[in-house]
C-alpha cells in the first residue's frame, strides 16, 4: 500500500474506520456552501482516499441541521484564471468520480441541498437523506445559467423533474419523500437515525471485496459517457481485471450468506 499523507483540514473533518472515510463538510454557519480553500481540501480528501487501499467506502455528510450545502459562498470570489477558457468547473475538485475515486460514496443529505450543491449528489453512489431534507435550485431566480448541475442532474432523474427543479428556482422545494418518488434519493429516515445509517450501509459495502466493488462502480459509472454495446464491451474488460482468469476473491465453498433486508 502506498503510503498516505495525513492533513489538517480546516473546512472538513476527516476520519476512518472499520473501512469507512467519514468526510464532513464543516461550515454549518454558512450552510456548508463551498469556498476556494473547502474546494482545494477536498481535491486532497478524494487523491488521499483513492491511495488509501485501507479505505474502501465513504460517508459524505455535513455539520448542522440546516443544510448539508448551498453552493458556493457568494461571498467569497473562486480562484478563478481570468482567462475564461482555461477556467474549471468546481466538479473538477469537488466531485469523487471527476477525481476518479471509484470507492463507493454514501452520500447523507440533512436539511437544504441546493445549486452547486449538487455537486456532491449528482456524483454520489447512495444517496439517503433525513425526512426534512428539501431540494432546489436557486441559480435562474438569481439570473444566472444553472449548467453542470442541472446536466448532472438529469442523469439521476427524469429529465422533466430535472427541469421543474431549475426552472422554478427559489419558487419551489422538492421534498424528501419526492425526492425518493422520483429515485433522487434511495431511502428517507428520520433526522437523527441519518448519520448512523449511511455508516451502516457503509459498512456492509466496506466489508465486501474492494476489486469487485470499486470494478463494478467503475463500469457503471463510465457506461454514462457510452453507447449500450461499448459500455457492455468495456464492463467485460473490468471483469477480466478484476477477477482474474474468471476467478472470484470469494470461495463459495465456505461463504456464509448474510441475513437480508427487503426494502
Amino acid at each position: 500500500m502506498r503510503k498516505v499523507e495525513t492533513v489538517a483540514y480546516e473546512t472538513l473533518f476527516y476520519e476512518t474506520g472499520d473501512g469507512v472515510a467519514t468526510v464532513t463538510l464543516n461550515r454549518p454557519h454558512h450552510h456548508n456552501a463551498f469556498t476556494q480553500q473547502m474546494m482545494d481540501e477536498f481535491e486532497l480528501v478524494w487523491e488521499s482516499i483513492r491511495r488509501d487501499d485501507e479505505v474502501r467506502a465513504v460517508v459524505l455528510r455535513a455539520v448542522g441541521d440546516r443544510a448539508f450545502c448551498t453552493g458556493h459562498d457568494v461571498s467569497e470570489d473562486l480562484d478563478w484564471p481570468s482567462n475564461v477558457w482555461a477556467r474549471k468547473d468546481p466538479a473538477h475538485q469537488l466531485g469523487p468520480k471527476t477525481n476518479e475515486l471509484w470507492k463507493p460514496v454514501v452520500l447523507a443529505v440533512n436539511g437544504m441541498i441546493c445549486g452547486g450543491g449538487f455537486y456532491f449528489l449528482n456524483e454520489a453512489d447512495i444517496v439517503i437523506c433525513g425526512d426534512e431534507a428539501t431540494f432546489f435550485d436557486p441559480h435562474v431566480s438569481y439570473g444566472q445559467v444553472s449548467g453542470a448541475e442541472a446536466v448532472g442532474l438529469a442523469r439521476r432523474i427524469p429529465l422533466g423533474e430535472a427541469i421543474r427543479i431549475s426552472l422554478l428556482g427559489l419558487n419551489e422545494r422538492m421534498s424528501a419523500e419526492r425526492a425518493r418518488e422520483i429515485g433522487l434519493v434511495s431511502e428517507v429516515v428520520p433526522r437523527g437515525l441519518l448519520h448512523a445509517r449511511a455508516h451502516e450501509l457503509a459498512r456492509i459495502i466496506a466489508d465486501k471485496p474492494p476489486a469487485a466493488v470499486q470494478g463494478t462502480l467503475r463500469a457503471i459509472w463510465e457506461s454514462e459517457d457510452l453507447g449500450r454495446t461499448a459500455a457492455v464491451r468495456a464492463a467485460l474488460n473490468y471483469c477480466s481485471i478484476g477477477n482474474p482468469i474468471g476467478k472470484a476473491f470469494v470461495d463459495r465453498g465456505s461463504f456464509v450468506k448474510p441475513e437480508f433486508t427487503v426494502r
